[in-house]
């Protein structure tokens, strides 16, 4: 199954492992389990601190356990780990045998720390880019503490525990028996849902923080971007985000990243917030902002509040909250998200194999999720609102060419059905004739575009008809020494490398503005 080249590097991963483990396999006569196995003893030749057994007495099949040797610490995986999750089972091998985590001594100390017996379950898909993230945590919280257990299930592969739960989405998370979360998740967000201290802990400790030259709200490329360029600049900088990388986490393929040739989100959001962490710049995940107070007067201190309770105050600051999924707003949508209304076609789409889905939306975004999902489900059916696609000309070649794709022009989605429990329909109006129409269906994919993150800001800065914070070109608000920069703004054209630019400039236009000041002193005594 591995490639010479992926057997190499791999071989020289399991070097690191100090103490040794144990493939421990559950297989059956079916095909997978072969493929599984196959797997197995690929990994267990290039080491001889890995040993495979195949006693293995799972009741999910194809599944193994990685289990450090003559101790319970270990994780298991139900299905193949390839594609988005080898990355998790290689280091699933190397912190089962021993070698250390890179993840934050303070989240590691945290999750030692935890009191309880914690049995989580992951569905994943391997074509979801959110999924690793999840799968790597609660692995790494597995083998930190013995009291929790952890096993990945490829939902794909046990279609019938998919249905019998209702899992619509990936990731999904149970604790327990129980339904915990849905979607990307980080170890902290994770520990944050578990630990009912950690909100108040966080709070405290940012409560304590003197004021800031340049806050930055926002971790997305803006964001990072900004920070960047602001502490280069040797002012004192932080950065709030709700979670870093932004909406950058949820993009699969980038192949427009100028000088990078392709590239996928969550890699991208790693590397951006390596290259903050290169610099002195105060990193606060995982802190939703409520509420910006400007200056009382030029030169003073904005405060940003918190939804923990917290403030951070700053002589400058930067807004980049960027923007999220624009949704439907109609009957239905909410009560069933994630129970068939869905926004990923890569990460969900495995899920629907077989099945009936629609995709609103006739842009890029839209067109593409169709093509990728006529490759696995049963039938496509595009809605768009205009009487024509807006796609560009190559995809709409290739969407017309596929024989399970139906595309309805001139249409407006008006209701989402379902029978309680998953979406079995939605209801379009033909805006030509102006007669309603039912589709039978099992999924629906919303591509429609972006809403900017501004709701909390709607009493502060000025905002156009859109949301979008207005700006002129040097990042000004419409508040003194207050910027923004990125997809929340009135800057066309939410690229990534265009936030990158702006986050820079708005930071430029920062240390600009503080070096026109008055010293601090005398502009707090003002």
């Amino acid at each position: 199954m591995l490639d010479a080249n992926l057997k190499q590097q791999l071989k020289t991963y399991l070097g690191n492992i100090t103490q040794p483990i144990e493939l421990v396999a559950s297989l059956d006569n079916g095909a997978k389990s072969a493929e599984l196995l196959a797997l197995l003893e690929e990994i267990a030749e290039l080491s001889d601190k890995v040993a495979l057994l195949r006693d293995g007495r799972d009741r999910r099949t194809p599944s193994f356990m990685i289990r450090r040797a003559g101790t319970d610490i270990g994780v298991r995986f139900a299905g193949i780990p390839m594609g988005h999750e080898f990355t998790s089972l290689v280091l699933a091998l190397l912190q089962v045998g021993g070698h250390p985590s890179k993840a934050a001594q303070e989240l590691i100390q945290q999750v030692k720390d935890l009191d309880g017996d914690f049995a989580f379950e992951t569905y994943f898909s391997l074509s979801c880019q959110n999924c690793p993230d999840v799968v790597q945590a609660l692995n790494l919280m597995a083998v930190l503490n013995p009291r929790i257990s952890h096993v990945a299930i490829d939902g794909a592969l046990f279609q019938d525990e998919v249905d019998a739960r209702k899992v619509m989405a990936v990731p999904s998370i149970f604790l327990n028996g129980e339904p915990f979360g849905q979607g990307r998740m980080e170890l902290e967000q994770i520990l944050a849902k578990i630990d009912t201290g950690a909100s108040a802990r966080a709070a405290e400790k940012i409560k304590a923080k003197d004021a800031f030259d340049v806050l930055v709200v926002g971790g997305g490329p803006a964001g990072a971007a900004a920070a960047i360029y602001a502490a280069r600049k040797g002012i004192r900088t932080g950065i709030a985000a709700e979670r870093f990388g932004g909406q950058v986490l949820d993009t699969m393929a980038i192949e427009n990243f100028i000088s990078v040739q392709h590239t996928e989100g969550p890699k991208l959001a790693a590397q951006l917030e390596q290259h903050v962490k290169d610099y002195d710049v105060d990193i606060m995940n995982l802190q939703r902002a409520e509420k910006l107070i400007p200056a009382k007067v030029p030169g003073g201190l904005h405060e940003v509040r918190l939804e923990n309770g917290a403030s951070l105050k700053a002589r400058t600051v930067i807004l980049s909250t960027g923007a999220r999924w624009r949704q439907m707003n109609v009957p239905g949508e909410d009560a069933y998200r994630n129970k068939g209304v869905a926004y990923c076609p890569h990460c969900d789409g495995p899920l629907y194999k077989g099945k009936r889905v629609a995709v609103i939306g006739g842009g890029n975004s839209g067109v593409e999720a169709a093509i990728d999902l006529a490759g696995i489900v049963a039938h496509v059916t595009l809605i768009e609102f205009d009487s024509q696609l807006r796609a560009d000309a190559v995809l709409q070649r290739k969407l017309y060419s596929l024989k399970n794709v139906t595309v309805i022009t001139s249409a407006l989605t008006t209701e989402v059905h379902g029978d309680g429990e998953k979406v079995i329909g939605l209801t379009y109006r033909d805006r030509n004739a102006d007669s309603s129409h039912l589709v039978e269906l099992e999924g629906i994919f919303v591509q429609i575009g972006l809403v900017p993150n501004t709701e909390w800001l709607t009493d502060s800065v000025a905002l156009s008809a859109r949301g979008e914070i207005e700006i002129d070109h040097r990042g000004h608000t419409s508040i003194e020494g207050v910027f923004a920069a990125g997809d929340v703004t009135t800057v066309p054209y939410k690229q990534i490398v265009i936030a990158m630019g702006e986050g820079s400039k708005a930071a430029l236009s920062a240390f600009d503005y503080l070096i026109r000041l008055a010293p601090m002193e005398t502009a707090q005594a003002a």
